[in-house]
């Protein structure tokens, strides 16, 4: 059964045994509201974008790793806010190709206003064996990277032409001329190797040995290069060349299920550090903040580009945003078009897309 979604009549629909797309109340007005995806919604800096967005009206749709997430991530937000939304939780799987291709075919007919591509997953720094997703890719850059390389494939046919948006959540460590990218092993895709020789069963996408730590940094720096290519790729095609791409950095957040796999310990004094010391975290209620600026925001009506703020910025609230919150500069590497270009057809080839 096709579940289809436009956001004006924000309609009701289950598809049994699958995506249920459960709808709670109407949005502020059916001529401003926006449908907005969120991935990785049920946590962090996605669920406190949702959680804004929702209060501003947008009809959001919620994908989780399981529809059990999504719907406590909705039943959440309903206890915090009082405005008029609508909230649709679904099931959407970013370590399996399987499900990114059910939830992309359930939702139907729906036009996307915003696609946010936010899920994040950084692994245990010490980890020494490879974690893999469904289709053997390793975990890390398989969901931040490849999953949502796919996910995002799959539902441009259903993205608003005429004004939509693709936001992608990436990080300064993508850059080695940064403080935290500096830190520890440095990012760097070399020839990509380990795509193009390896396939599926690559270890780095340089070709390298494995590293839980590298491993994050090559993600983000995946995220970057991805976006600058699809908005290349938008502008070239007549049909979505007003379609606008653009990635950014929340900062440096600690206080999220993202740290959930590393040393307890660790992440709790590096929290504390971080937070109360060197004052360069930011809070969850920040990432949100910024997730939402970047979806609706009319100053990030842009193109191609990649938004960043210095560390402490979340102390000036909205504040910041056009001000601290701004265009930056991206890595060295990530400047690389040919690189882009050639990391965008080894992905496709991995997720058995054509190029």
């Amino acid at each position: 059964m096709e579940t289809t979604l436009n956001r004006r009549t924000a309609m009701k629909s289950v598809v049994a045994g699958s995506l249920s797309l459960l709808l709670y109340g109407k949005p502020a007005s059916a001529d401003t509201a926006k449908t907005i995806i969120i991935t990785g919604a049920n946590s962090g800096i996605g669920f406190e974008a949702a959680k804004k967005l929702a209060a501003d009206g947008h009809i959001i749709v919620l994908a989780c790793r399981s529809l059990e997430k999504a719907t406590d991530a909705v039943e959440r937000i309903k206890a915090t806010t009082i405005a008029s939304n609508s909230l649709i939780p679904a099931e959407c799987d970013l370590a399996s190709l399987k499900s990114i291709r059910k939830f992309a075919s359930e939702i139907g007919n729906m036009s996307i206003d915003v696609l946010c591509l936010n899920a994040g997953l950084s692994m245990n720094t010490d980890d020494k064996e490879i974690n893999r997703t469904e289709d053997g890719f390793e975990l890390t850059v398989g969901i931040n990277h490849l999953g949502h390389f796919y996910l995002n494939n799959l539902l441009l046919p259903k993205i608003n032409k005429q004004s939509g948006r693709i936001v992608v959540t990436a990080s300064g460590v993508h850059d080695p001329e940064s403080p935290g990218g500096g830190v520890g092993r440095t990012a760097s895709l070399g020839a990509l190797r380990g795509f193009e020789e390896d396939g599926s069963m690559f270890e780095m996408v340089d070709g390298a040995a494995y590293n839980a730590d590298k491993a994050y940094k090559d993600s983000k720096l995946c995220n970057v290069m991805f976006t600058k290519e699809l908005q290349i790729r938008l502008i070239a095609d007549d049909s979505t060349k007003c379609i606008k791409a653009n990635s950014f950095s929340p900062g440096l957040i600690t206080s999220t299920n993202f740290f959930r796999y590393q040393n307890p310990l660790f992440a709790k004094a590096f929290g504390v550090v971080a937070t109360n010391i060197a004052r360069v975290a930011e809070t969850p209620e920040w990432g949100g903040l910024s997730l939402a600026y970047m979806a609706t925001s009319p100053d990030t009506n842009t193109q191609g580009q990649y938004y960043i703020s210095p560390p402490g910025s979340s102390k000036y609230g909205e504040a910041a945003f056009g001000k601290e919150f701004c265009v930056g500069p991206v890595s060295k590497e990530a400047q690389d078009d040919a690189k882009a270009k050639k990391l965008w057809e080894l992905s496709a080839k991995l997720v058995g897309l054509s190029t």
